[in-house]
C-alpha cells in the first residue's frame, strides 16, 4: 500500500504539474495581452515555484537504492566539549524534526541521553515515511557550530561539533542473519524523566555486536521485551547500512567522519558569529539565513548533495568557513 501510495502521488503530481503550467504560461499571456504588468509578475513567480518543485521530483525520482524509500533512525551524539557540544547536538535534533514535521514526516523517539545543564549527549528518532531515508542519508556526517557561547561568562566564541548518522529501517525483503553469540545484551533502568515505573524497573535495553563494536540502545518502550526487540532491529539497521557503506568508494573517510567528531571531518559549518552563515563543505551550498536552517530548512543542502552524487563530480573545492 506503501509503494502503491509512492506511485499514485508521483502520477497525480505529473499531471498537476502540467496543468500548473499551462495555467501560468496562458496567465502571462493575457497579461502581455492586456498591458497588465502585476499579472505577468505573478504568473512568473508561480513558474519560479514550479520548477524548484520539478527539481525536487526529479531528484526524489532517482531515489531508488535499495533501501532509499524505507524508515530511517536518526541518531545525534555530542561531540568534545561538554556543554557547549551538549547544546548544539540538541539544536541540530531539533533542526531535523522541524525538517520532518515540515515534510509531513512522523517522528517517534527511542532514545535520549540528556546533557550536563542543556543539550543532549545523544538521541535516537525513528523518522517515518516515504524516502526518508533517501533524502537523510545525505546528512550524515560531523557539523560545527561557532558562535558565542551563551555558557561562557566572558561571551567569547566557541567551536563545537556533533554528529549526526542515519540508518535505514528494514523491511522484510532485506534478510540480516546475525549470531546471537556476536551480541552482548545489557538491561539498565531508563534515564531521564518517567516516574516510579522508570525508576524500579530495568526496561532499558543496550545491545553490542561485538566483532564491528556496534551499539545500539533503546529505551523508549515501558515493556523491556518491546524494547529489546525494536533494540535488535535497529542493530540490523546499523549492520546494514554499514555493510552498504563497505561499497562505495569513500567508505574509509567516510567511517573516520563518524569516529572522529572534530576537526576536518566536518560536512557543514555553520557560523553565527561574527556573521551569519551556514556552507556544506561537500557542495559548496551556502545561505545566511541560519535561523532558517536551524528551523529545518535544509532541501537546499539536501538536495545539491543528492544532485551530486547522482550526476557524478567530485566534490566543490570550498575555502572552510572559520
Amino acid at each position: 500500500m506503501r509503494e502503491r501510495d509512492a506511485l499514485e502521488d508521483q502520477l497525480n503530481a505529473i499531471g498537476r504539474m502540467e496543468q500548473e503550467l499551462d495555467d501560468q504560461l496562458m496567465l502571462i499571456e493575457l497579461g502581455e495581452d492586456e498591458g497588465d504588468a502585476k499579472t505577468v509578475t505573478e504568473a512568473e513567480a508561480g513558474l519560479a515555484r514550479l520548477k524548484a518543485e520539478v527539481g525536487r521530483r526529479e531528484l526524489e525520482a532517482l531515489l531508488s537504492g535499495e533501501a532509499d524509500a524505507n524508515d530511517c533512525y536518526l541518531e545525534v551524539h555530542a561531540g568534545a566539549g561538554g556543554t557547549e557540544s551538549q547544546d548544539w547536538a540538541g539544536m541540530l535534533m531539533r533542526m531535523y524534526v522541524r525538517w520532518a514535521e515540515a515534510h509531513d514526516y512522523k517522528v517517534e523517539w527511542v532514545e535520549e541521553t540528556e546533557g550536563e545543564g542543556a543539550g543532549i549527549k545523544s538521541a535516537t528518532v525513528t523518522v517515518k515515511g516515504h524516502n526518508a531515508y533517501g533524502w537523510l542519508k545525505s546528512e550524515a556526517g560531523v557539523h560545527r557550530l561557532v558562535r558565542i557561547s551563551p555558557f561562557d561568562a566572558n561571551a567569547r566564541r566557541h567551536t563545537s561539533f556533533a554528529s549526526v548518522q542515519v540508518f535505514p529501517v528494514l523491511d522484510d525483503s532485506i534478510k540480516i542473519d546475525i549470531d546471537e553469540k556476536d551480541v552482548r545484551v545489557d538491561v539498565m533502568r531508563a534515564g531521564g524523566a518517567g516516574g516510579q515505573h522508570v525508576n524500579k524497573t530495568e526496561s532499558a535495553v543496550r545491545l553490542t555486536h561485538i566483532p564491528t563494536n556496534i551499539v545500539v540502545k533503546c529505551q523508549n518502550d515501558r515493556s523491556q521485551h518491546r524494547n529489546r526487540a525494536q533494540a535488535w532491529d535497529m542493530l540490523r539497521a546499523r549492520l546494514f547500512e554499514a555493510e552498504m557503506r563497505k561499497r562505495e568508494e569513500k567508505a574509509a573517510a567516510e567511517q573516520a567522519a563518524r569516529t572522529d567528531i572534530g576537526w576536518g571531518h566536518q560536512i557543514r559549518s555553520y557560523v553565527l558569529q561574527p556573521y551569519q552563515m551556514v556552507k556544506d563543505l561537500r557542495t559548496g551550498v551556502s545561505t545566511s539565513n541560519t535561523g532558517g536552517v536551524l528551523d529545518g530548512d535544509l532541501d537546499e543542502f539536501m538536495q545539491a548533495t543528492l544532485a551530486q552524487k547522482a550526476f557524478g563530480g567530485g566534490p566543490v573545492e570550498v575555502e572552510d568557513v572559520e
